[in-house]
């Protein structure tokens, strides 16, 4: 009896090693099997956990009946209107360019590129850049030599790459719309089955690193989004007013450049420049001032208050998350980044505070 008494307790470990051996086994062959898929997964869910505050209230105020697709599909639809729009409007505006373009290269090869007034007008280097221009670029043969290189095979191949590789993230886009749909539709079913599992693998503190990769992800988004769509709001109006040529199209990549810690002074500075290319020293001035100002004020003020509240991370830990989530996943590690110092510093408090 004895001898079958500690035979079982070892039969019951051993099939547990091998329950645990199997499911991380087939765990890994699923990741390995949607590796492809990976990042529009991960997108969805960030995009999921973003509006779902919004969702909610939009569910409250008109309850779903028997069939709960419509109001999903009205905020997969915005989300997809919101990444498309600019895209199909900047390709609009790149098709109505192409004939301009193509003029000014023809032109250029027959009689070259001639001085732009700005170079006569730069700052100490004024003599030197306009005898350059005259002799590399203003020269007829000079500047036909510069476009025949343009045409070079590897360009147009470098090209056809850049298109395939755009075909690719529209499709997988796609699959993110996808999801995106299902996770509103089922998305509360789907949350009582994350509760329950977390609860049963880690206890407590499992929700509570939910609740607080929840919370970072909201603090993120308000950041880094809304606070980039004001920069650019307000930058807009600042090109507008120094006269800029397009000052919606860099409007628009101020405000996705802002999401970016640092990214908002490159596009202002070439907004700068070509106010300095229309020869507006003055504009050129106003808009790096105006763009420094606003800049300093959002990274130093707006987004600590907003980020760092609702993840409870000093601003120099929120950076370093977002500066090494862009470097490590990308455009997605703006919001992978914070959430994985958020649960880091969560999980040292709570073993410090432990101990």
């Amino acid at each position: 009896m004895d001898n079958a008494g500690s035979h079982e307790p070892r039969l019951v470990r051993a099939q547990r090693v091998a329950w645990i051996v199997l499911a991380l086994a087939l765990v890994g062959l699923g990741l390995w099997t949607l590796q492809e898929f990976l990042a529009a997964l991960v997108w969805a869910a960030v995009l999921t956990v973003a509006l779902w505050p919004s969702y909610q209230r939009a569910r409250v105020r008109w309850p779903p009946g028997h069939h709960n697709i419509l109001l999903p599909a009205l905020f997969t639809l915005g989300i997809a209107l919101v990444f498309v729009l600019p895209i199909v409007l900047a390709g609009m505006q790149a098709g109505r360019e192409a004939r301009t373009i193509f003029a000014w290269m023809e032109s250029a090869r027959h009689n070259g590129i001639p001085v732009p007034d700005f170079v006569s007008h730069l700052p100490f280097v004024a003599g030197q850049a306009t005898a350059w221009w005259r002799e590399n670029l203003a020269d007829q043969d000079a500047a036909a030599d510069l476009l025949s290189r343009l045409k070079n095979p590897e360009y147009v191949l470098a090209g056809r790459q850049v298109g395939i590789a755009i075909l690719h993230r529209l499709v997988i886009f796609g699959f993110c719309l996808l999801t995106v749909f299902f996770l509103f539709r089922d998305g509360d079913v789907f949350a009582a089955q994350l509760r329950r599992a977390s609860s049963r693998a880690f206890g407590p503190v499992g929700e509570r690193i939910g609740r607080q990769t929840i919370a970072s992800i909201h603090g993120t988004v308000n950041g880094l989004v809304l606070v980039g769509l004001a920069e650019g709001l307000l930058l807009y109006f600042v090109y507008l007013a120094t006269g800029v040529p397009r000052p919606t199209l860099l409007g628009a990549a101020t405000a996705v450049g802002a999401m970016i810690p640092f990214g908002a002074p490159l596009i202002f500075g070439i907004a700068a420049l070509l106010a300095l290319a229309q020869g507006s020293m003055a504009g050129a001035i106003v808009i790096v001032a105006a763009g420094t100002v606003i800049s300093f004020v959002a990274d130093h003020f707006l987004r600590p208050i907003l980020i760092g509240s609702a993840t409870r991370l000093p601003f120099i830990w929120v950076l370093f998350g977002i500066l090494g989530g862009v470097t490590t996943w990308g455009l997605l590690g703006l919001f992978l980044g914070p959430a994985i110092m958020s649960v880091l510093i969560l999980l040292w408090r709570e073993w410090t505070e432990a101990a």
